[in-house]
């Protein structure tokens, strides 16, 4: 088989819920090897259901495949010793407690650093682990509230709309990696490893990218479009005779494109729609034009004329169509593991993939073997990169 990008990595995983495990999972799909440290309830997305598949939440199975689960009772001193020494071995060890809590089981970045000093610690939170901030509730929907997202995502004349899926979270668990990779890089030029901190909150701010670019740098406060662009026109959801499309024509030459194809020429030389400001400016209008004139196809009709002129365009997909779609464009975009189909990882690499090595764990699975090989002194002994003396079973 071949090796992954980060075969020999050992990651401690004591992250729960989405950022973390999204994060260690991504680490787990490129070759390293994820130890995920559970409390004797498990994970809470083990519960979050429905849908369940086998039995198991498929919340909890979208994020956690590619690990090894031990359970351990950070309050039980026995407990506590094993997760210490599984810090102490580990390449990484990413967390989302609240701050302040890994410190109280001796396992915080400085404890575990002194014992371990090119370990790369990834600490996720809400809001950083500044003291006013460290109580606040490290959830997605209230770093969408807070950190601006939902005041500009619904209709404008609808009320505040978090995004269908928990994005920060995702986004978070991005950064975080990065921000691990960049430190496992550093490591190699100076031996020591280092603390990475993460928020939902600072990665939000991070990825409104234009938005709060138009703010700090422009002053203004953007609000509710719906699905029109601050910035860009005609970009957004329109209606066809049968169902909706959306059109990204984002240069004037492809709104040229549109207006001909559409038969409406003399648009892309009105002074109100010659330039994307005045079309920006005038987007209520334009959008009426255009409806008016899409009103005569079908979606399926006009996403392959529009295609063909070379407008970028697509037709509104649920998630079966999506998945199709991938599938005939050859992004294969699920991995079958165990008879059981995930979404693949999504990036291709020409010499160490990423890969499926096993399914997302049941609780404490692995318990029995890492329970061995932490107590074994001798295997440990050589820590630091060194990981040669794990079991086969588990590494």
């Amino acid at each position: 088989m071949t090796p992954g990008a980060l075969d020999g990595l050992l990651v401690a995983d004591f992250s729960r819920v989405l950022a973390g495990p999204y994060l260690t999972m991504l680490l787990g799909d490129l070759g390293a090897t994820v130890i995920k440290v559970e409390s004797s309830d498990g994970d809470q997305t083990r519960g979050w259901g429905p849908p369940w598949r086998d039995g198991q939440s498929t919340y909890y199975q979208a994020i956690n495949r590619n690990k090894q689960s031990i359970v351990l009772n950070l309050k039980d001193p026995a407990d506590r010793d094993l997760a210490a020494e599984l810090a102490r071995r580990a390449d990484v060890l990413v967390e989302n407690f609240l701050p302040g809590t890994m410190r109280k089981f001796g396992l915080d970045y400085d404890s575990v650093s002194e014992t371990n000093p090119g370990i790369v610690y990834c600490s996720l939170s809400g809001f950083g682990s500044h003291p006013d901030a460290a109580g606040l509730p490290g959830f997605d929907l209230v770093a969408q509230a807070v950190g601006g997202l939902m005041s500009i995502t619904g209709e404008a004349d609808g009320p505040p709309t978090k995004v269908g899926v928990a994005l920060v979270d995702a986004i978070c668990g991005l950064h975080g990696g990065i921000g691990v990779l960049a430190a496992v890089a550093a490591r190699k030029q100076s031996s020591r490893g280092q603390l990475v901190e993460v928020s939902l909150f600072s990665s939000l701010l991070s990825a409104l990218t234009n938005q709060a670019a138009g703010y700090l740098m422009g002053g203004v406060v953007p609000g509710r479009a719906g699905n029109a662009h601050p910035s860009v026109a005609p970009y957004e959801v329109f209606e066809t005779r049968d169902n909706s499309i959306v059109i990204a024509a984002g240069t004037d030459v492809q709104f040229v494109r549109l207006c001909q194809c559409l038969d409406l020429d003399a648009l892309s030389s009105d002074p109100r729609f010659s330039t994307n400001s005045a079309r920006v400016s005038n987007r209520l209008e334009l959008r009426e034009l255009l409806i008016g004139a899409l009103k005569e196809w079908t979606s399926e009709e006009a996403v392959q004329r529009l295609s063909q002129a070379s407008v970028p365009v697509g037709p509104v997909n649920d998630l079966a169509a999506a998945f199709k779609l991938a599938e005939t464009l050859g992004l294969d975009p699920v991995w079958d593991i165990d008879g059981v189909d995930h979404v693949r990882a999504p990036m291709t690499m020409s010499v160490t993939p990423p890969r499926p090595t096993s399914a997302p764990p049941m609780l404490d699975a692995h318990g029995t073997t890492l329970r061995a090989w932490l107590s074994d002194n001798d295997a440990g002994a050589d820590v630091n990169r060194n990981h040669e003396a794990m079991p086969t079973s588990v590494i």
